[in-house]
């Protein structure tokens, strides 16, 4: 492992749901209290309660106001010696709130510490370095350590790195006279000789035998952005890291992303203060006049950012660009690594409407640009994540849709040939890792129920099924951490109701040799929530579609009576609802609500990522928001009629971003079914959000206009008839808070009540400031008991 920045595999449908839908509803651990504004539409809101649910309100408290419920993880870890043995990071025995990194044997279990707290005390400090990441050269002498972290929009990608020398014991810290977290990415080259990383912009390479620092790039500025990625590469292609060492450590490929011409956003933060959301700085005290923060944004159908990828010595000197073909900013480079060798570049390069994906193979001396394969589809294409080469870089591994599932394939280095690997009616959902030497490929998949994930095998020869290696009897989600050669993995099992555990397994018996982390203290406690498990079914709702949904009951339920029913939503191509997963403290939130005396559920309607298929998967191009608002509403009609405990006079829905945009759909399209509805920072008009994302599933605005007029909750606000909560943090830097002032306008306009909070400056997770989460939660619970009062009848 080279760099800090690298990290296990992950699959497809995990980092999307943690992306776009966990990491704005099941929020970061970090609690920050609330700064409240209430601007009620209309002439007046609908009264708030004079009496408080007291026992509500504290079960909230423990859930979002303290670090009771959150789970452990095992690691991070790395694998080192080709799988015979790992690393992770343990808390110090001799030094306190300080860590070490420990190894172990994999097979014996026996431990050792590999670098103690003490060694990580930089001279003239009394403290350990704290570990937010860390790297290991290959031969496991110098350590890099990423540390002091500040938060670049989503995550934290700034810091301060150090270098540990293991033998001599020297500490020192990158970047020269670089300002105090204000690194990025840092990564040993192969040979462990240097490290590079990224400094406002442009790209670095520092000698770690002499100190030498060079500068490989010279024009990074706010709009020129080297070895990193601009807002919307990041946001929707997953780009933050964005350079690789070649295998000789002689060069370095990277992107550069042009952001002239692409129209700024401009954020506004009326109470003044730095931007907390760039720097990570607390939320501001309050100043006498409003600061600004711009950025590029390219709204849906507007300008586009220009990318490239080009080759520079690790010396220093010109840049060699990659001849990529067509205009930059009607099209995309997804993707870029080194093509199992120092001398070739593999590329993924779709085009603006994302439904064509060219694999190219650019030579590195030359920038000469060959294409391998094209892959095509008459809806969209989604990036393949893993570029595995195999036969000795004769093969490159590639999933397609091209048969109607998701499949694996081997594309010919020679010839551009596509040969089928994986067989059967079922998607693969990502590849977990190639055991090269016996010839198998492992992936996660499960082709009899959609809800849950499974490793899976297969020849690379194509010859015969799809293996299961996860043992039956074990539902719910599984995913892993291989080690290379694949005989060994780092195994985490979790399900609707039930916090992750992690394992060491062998493969492919899939033999347990020791639990790592179980979670026994947070399964403890959260036991006493449960009352009963979550009940998972499929619902028909006709035309031969079935839904995936969950049910949550109250505390001593009687199926002999009626109870409310409030719906979770999310609905778009970027999450799956109904996985039998554990999603950190929204489970709590969903528990604390149905113990108060409600049904809690969620449907997974045509177009969410589940595994059932291409048809499935892409049945929503071009009509977002048309047929989730169809697929929901037809699934609560199924819902209250097969279960006769369900009041449907009583139906309340509420989900946070895409959820958010699809409460507003059912609010206004199905006002009969849905009485209350709570959306959390939603998307009302579609040509408002990113041209990546919103291109992607609806195609350009220009070109469908009516696709965007009618998948746009904004243009159906006249339905709305119940009880309406919008929520929004102004400082949301995804999904804009313009889009939902719009709205305002318009239900003002229709003479509509409804109720609004803004969170001022809060981004996408409303999280930011003290007490800010519990803020939100408390909030959504009381509105929800003021508007559909709880329990059966």
């Amino acid at each position: 492992m080279s760099g800090v920045s690298a990290q296990p595999r992950a699959s497809r449908d995990a980092r999307r749901f943690t992306e776009r839908y966990g990491s704005d509803i099941a929020r970061s651990s970090s609690l920050l209290a609330v700064l409240l504004v209430v601007l009620l539409a209309g002439t007046q809101a609908a009264p708030l309660g004079a009496q408080e649910n007291t026992k509500l309100n504290d079960t909230l408290r423990r859930i979002f106001a303290s670090r009771e419920f959150v789970g452990k993880r095992f690691g991070p870890a790395r694998w080192i010696n080709g799988g015979e043995a790992y690393v992770t990071v343990e808390p110090s025995a001799s030094a306190k709130d300080a860590s070490d990194i420990v190894r172990y044997d994999t097979a014996s279990g026996k431990r050792e510490v590999l670098v103690s707290a003490s060694q990580l005390v930089p001279s003239g400090t009394n403290s350990a370095l704290s570990i937010e990441d860390y790297a290991l050269s290959d031969d496991l002498n110098l350590l890099l350590i990423f540390t002091n972290p500040t938060r670049v929009w989503r995550q934290a990608t700034e810091g301060d790195f150090w270098v540990l020398d293991r033998r001599s014991g020297a500490l020192k810290k990158l970047g020269g006279n670089a300002p105090a977290s204000s690194l990025q990415f840092a990564k040993f080259s192969p040979d462990g000789k240097r490290v590079a990383y990224v400094h406002e912009h442009n790209l670095y390479s520092e000698d770690l035998g002499t100190g030498k620092i060079v500068l490989l790039t010279h024009d990074g500025s706010d709009t020129i952005i080297n070895g990193t990625s601009d807002w919307v590469y990041e946001e929707e292609f997953d780009i933050r890291d964005g350079f690789r060492w070649s295998p000789d450590s002689r060069r370095i490929s990277y992107w550069q992303f042009d952001d002239n011409g692409v129209e700024d956003y401009t954020l506004v933060y009326d109470s003044g203060g730095p931007h907390h959301v760039v720097t990570g700085i607390p939320y501001p005290q309050y100043g006498v006049y409003p600061t600004i923060q711009k950025y590029g944004y390219p709204e849906a159908g507007t300008t586009n950012p220009a990318a490239r990828v080009g080759v520079v010595s690790a010396d220093g000197g010109e840049t060699e660009w990659m001849q990529v073909p067509g205009d930059p900013r009607e099209n995309y480079i997804a993707r870029m690594e080194w093509a199992g060798n120092s001398d070739d570049i593999v590329m993924e390069h779709l085009n603006r409407l994302q439904n064509t994906n060219d694999v190219l193979l650019g030579n590195a001396s030359t920038g000469a640009v060959r294409q391998l394969f094209h892959d095509h589809d008459a809806a969209w294409l989604d990036v393949v994540d893993e570029l595995d080469w195999v036969d000795g870089g004769k093969d490159l591994l590639w999933e397609s849709d091209q048969d109607n599932w998701r499949h694996l394939y081997l594309i010919s280095r020679e010839s551009g040939e596509a040969r089928l690997v994986t067989h059967g009616d079922f998607d693969v959902a990502s590849v977990e890792g190639v055991d090269k030497d016996d010839q198998w490929v492992y992936y996660i998949a499960s082709p009899d129920n959609a809800t849950e994930r499974y490793l899976y095998r297969s020849r690379l020869d194509g010859t015969g099924g799809p293996v299961r290696v996860t043992p039956p009897g074990e539902p719910g989600v599984h995913a892993y951490q291989m080690a290379p050669g694949c005989a060994w993995a780092l195994h985490t099992a979790t399900s609707f109701d039930q916090p992750a555990a992690t394992d060491l397994v062998r493969l492919p018996d899939h033999a347990s040799v020791r639990m790592l982390e179980d979670n026994a203290e947070l399964r403890a406690k959260v036991k006493p929530f449960i009352p009963s498990p979550a009940e998972f079914f499929k619902l028909d709702i006709g035309g031969g579609i079935s839904v995936d949904a969950w049910m949550i009951k109250p505390a001593n339920f009687d199926p002999s009576k009626k109870y409310p029913l409030l719906v979770n939503i999310y609905g778009e191509p970027a999450g799956q609802t109904t996985l039998r997963a554990w999603f950190g403290r929204d489970p709590l939130f969903h528990r604390a609500i149905a113990n108060e005396g409600y049904l809690v559920a969620s449907f997974d309607n045509r177009g969410t990522p589940a595994p059932r298929g291409r048809a499935w998967r892409k049945s929503v191009y071009g009509s977002i928001g048309v047929l989730s608002s169809q697929d929901q509403a037809a699934a609560l009609r199924a819902l209250e009629g097969t279960r006769p405990y369900v009041d449907s006079s009583r139906v309340a829905v509420w989900g946070w971003s895409g959820g958010g945009t699809n409460t507003l759909n059912l609010m206004f399209r199905s006002p009969d079914l849905y009485k209350v509805g709570m959306a959390v920072a939603p998307v009302p008009d579609q040509r408002l959000y990113d041209s990546i994302y919103q291109e992607r599933y609806m195609g350009l605005p220009q070109q469908n206009v009516e696709g965007y007029r009618s998948g746009s909750a904004i243009n159906f606000a006249e339905g709305l008839r119940g009880h309406l909560l919008i929520v929004h943090g102004s400082g949301d830097d995804n999904v804009h808070f313009a889009g939902t002032e719009l709205l305002v306008n318009r239900l003002i306009e229709l003479g509509k009540q409804f109720d609004f909070m803004v969170y001022p400056g809060r981004t996408h997770s409303i999280s930011e400031g003290p007490g800010t989460t519990l803020h939100v939660y408390t909030l959504l619970a009381r509105y929800l008991q003021e508007h559909l009062p709880a329990g059966p009848r």
